[in-house]
C-alpha cells in the first residue's frame, strides 16, 4: 500500500475566497480547518468547504501542484474546479 497525498482547494460559504493546501490525510485536515484550530488564512476567511482535490502517491508532486495552482489566475482555478465540481458543492459534508 502506498502513502497518499492530496492537493486541495477550500472556499468559504459565498465562494469568494480560495485556499490551496497539501496534506497526507484529507479528512483530518479539513476537520482541522473547520474546527478553527489552525490559525491563519482559513480561519480568518472561514474557508471550510472542500470543493476540489487531487490525489498523489508522492509528496513532492503534491507540493509542486500546490505551488502551480497558487500561481494560477482565479479564472483558471475556477475552470479547474468546474471540471470535477461544477456546482462547487462541499465534497466532505
Amino acid at each position: 500500500m502506498f502513502k497518499r497525498y492530496y492537493t486541495y482547494i477550500l472556499t468559504n460559504k459565498n465562494n469568494t475566497t480560495l485556499y490551496i493546501g497539501v496534506t497526507n490525510d484529507l479528512e483530518r485536515r479539513v476537520a482541522e480547518h473547520r474546527s478553527g484550530m489552525i490559525p491563519g488564512f482559513t480561519q480568518m476567511y472561514n474557508c471550510h468547504k472542500l470543493i476540489y482535490f487531487e490525489e498523489y502517491s508522492n509528496v513532492e508532486m503534491a507540493i509542486a501542484r500546490e505551488k502551480q495552482l497558487k500561481n494560477w489566475s482565479r479564472a483558471k482555478k475556477e475552470a479547474l474546479i468546474a471540471t470535477k465540481n461544477k456546482e462547487w458543492e462541499d465534497l466532505m459534508p
